[in-house]
């Protein structure tokens, strides 16, 4: 994909540029350079984006964020990249909460900053959601219901095995699970929501970052969360969609990736 990228400027090397590119396409998705977005959708995809990356940078668990962007690629008119800084083979319980914390940054940063709710961050809670029901059925991560599994039957259906679901929960303990699950969401949620806004004057500078230069890397970031005015990028070019008759988009927002989908990541 690198050298792709060196051949269409027409470079006779491949660079760490090309490389960049390469691995963005990859992880976040083709940008979509056709795509028009109102200036009222920037805007709140820039406080969506901010809102993650914000609970990223402040919570030490979190995998260091790498780039944040607000030129759309694939369904997202947003992503925030984070990058472990080495391998991981296991998670642990603090990790899995500031993933959940972060998931709920963008959705925080709509109701703070632009005082709405959209759809853009429907996936990052299928994601938060699924992530609070696996700490407390799969992993044993809840002193309420100990080191034992919950989880439903979801094999794959040969042989004749029932296509439907198969549970070893009682009424009760799927009860009990809820409201762990429950628990762990509205703790999270109120954590975040008190990082951002403790640090709303953060979450201005990023924002105004990413409207002015669209993509935002991890030492602009540095230099926001330190008090600093940030950095300008690198090799930066406004990007110009076409225009069109009408003031309209298709196509939707969220992760987280975004983070901001459609209905991203």
């Amino acid at each position: 994909e690198a050298a792709l990228m060196a051949a269409r400027r027409n470079a006779r090397t491949v660079e760490m540029q090309d490389f960049e590119k390469a691995k963005d396409k990859i992880l976040m998705g083709p940008e979509r350079k056709s795509m028009v977005v109102p200036e009222s959708e920037r805007k709140n995809t820039a406080y969506h984006e901010s809102g993650h990356a914000l609970i990223g940078k402040m919570l030490p668990k979190c995998d260091p964020v790498h780039k944040v962007t607000i030129i759309p690629r694939g369904r997202a008119l947003g992503v925030t990249m984070s990058l472990p800084a080495q391998d991981r083979y296991s998670y642990d319980s603090e990790y899995m909460l500031s993933q959940i914390s972060m998931l709920f940054g963008g959705r925080i940063a709509e109701e703070v900053f632009m005082h709405q709710r959209t759809t853009g961050a429907s996936n990052d809670f299928e994601r938060a959601t699924q992530l609070a029901r696996d700490m407390v059925t799969r992993y044993g991560m809840t002193d309420a219901l100990g080191p034992m599994v919950y989880a439903e039957n979801e094999g794959e259906v040969f042989l004749g095995r029932s296509v439907t679901k198969t549970t070893n929960m009682s009424e009760e303990t799927m009860q009990k699970v809820d409201s762990e699950v429950r628990r762990i969401i509205d703790q999270q949620y109120a954590l975040a929501r008190k990082l951002i806004e403790d640090n709303q004057d953060k979450m201005h500078a990023m924002a105004k970052a990413l409207l002015e230069w669209e993509t935002i890397d991890s030492e602009q970031l540095d230099d926001i969360i330190a008090g600093k005015e940030p950095r300008p990028p690198k090799d930066w070019t406004p990007r110009v969609p076409p225009t069109t008759g009408g003031d309209s988009s298709s196509g939707g927002i969220p992760a987280v990736k975004s983070d901001a989908e459609p209905a991203a990541a």
